[in-house]
């Protein structure tokens, strides 16, 4: 049998149908922008996730996932006549083609610097655009983002207006200073919470800025080390069952002994 082959016309009736007062869906009737808020987060990080194991042939379906979400957004949109799915598809085009001159217009550029410069200075004029008022480079960062990536972001766009270290050394020298300071907070005769997480806070702040210096994503090196740990830390508990043992029975010295043969076997 044939399978249909569904068009984003489809995805739209499909959508509209779901939310039909009279036959649509209790669920998808009773959710609203706020509501599907993590829905959307889940599916965005879902979309990371098969990226990462490089299951591609999953990837499909979970960009439909993400898609959805947006289609589901356009829908309360349009049912409380704010905008549709086509005022979406008008937006962001309309902001590609503002941000690239040089690819819809006239405009030529030395180097890729230039182009994100560019990009820069047109992101900063729509924000103006949009609220008057506006005054900060850091004006609509949303403070919803995960730590690490509003830390990079508020990093990137001080940088872009010139507040930024321009070689490595002094950035590793704010680190080292950082991690002095928590250890002076640490090792005071009577430990004051509040000021160790303050230090703490700017340590990994710090740390955050030499990931983006030497050009990579916070959030992206956190989940590489955190898959590295797992991958570790279940290599030794495979040892230890191996070895009949339990690492409650085992001395510190001892499970260092087994991580590092997991370590020496994965090189």
């Amino acid at each position: 049998m044939e399978q249909h082959q569904y068009s984003l016309a489809d995805l739209l009736t499909i959508m509209a149908a779901l939310r039909d007062p009279e036959s649509g869906c209790p669920w998808d009737l009773k959710q609203d922008f706020a509501s599907i808020v993590p829905h959307t987060l889940e599916e965005a990080y879902e979309v990371a996730d098969t990226i990462a194991r490089q299951a591609w042939e999953e990837l499909p379906g979970e960009l439909g996932d993400l898609l959805f979400q947006v289609v589901f957004y356009a829908r309360l949109g349009e049912e409380q006549a704010r905008f549709n799915f086509a005022d979406v598809v008008q937006a962001v085009s309309e902001k590609l083609v503002s941000r690239h001159p040089h690819v819809f217009g006239q405009a030529r550029f030395d180097d890729e610097a230039a182009i994100k410069a560019n990009w820069e200075a047109t992101k900063a004029a729509e924000r103006k655009e949009r609220d008057a008022s506006a005054t900060s480079a850091l004006d609509d960062i949303p403070l919803a983002l995960p730590a690490l990536t509003r830390a990079h972001k508020m990093q990137k766009r001080c940088a872009a207006v010139g507040f930024d270290w321009r070689e490595l050394p002094p950035v590793v020298d704010k680190i080292r200073e950082e991690l002095d300071e928590v250890m002076e907070e640490v090792n005071r005769p009577e430990h004051d919470a509040d000021r160790i997480a303050d230090e703490l806070g700017d340590l990994l702040f710090a740390t955050v800025n030499l990931v983006r210096h030497l050009k990579q994503e916070p959030e992206s090196v956190l989940r590489r080390a955190n898959d590295k740990f797992e991958r570790r830390f279940r290599g030794v508990e495979q040892l230890l069952a191996a070895d009949g043992r339990s690492s409650r029975d085992c001395s510190l010295e001892e499970l260092d002994g087994y991580w590092n043969r997991v370590k020496r076997g994965e090189a």
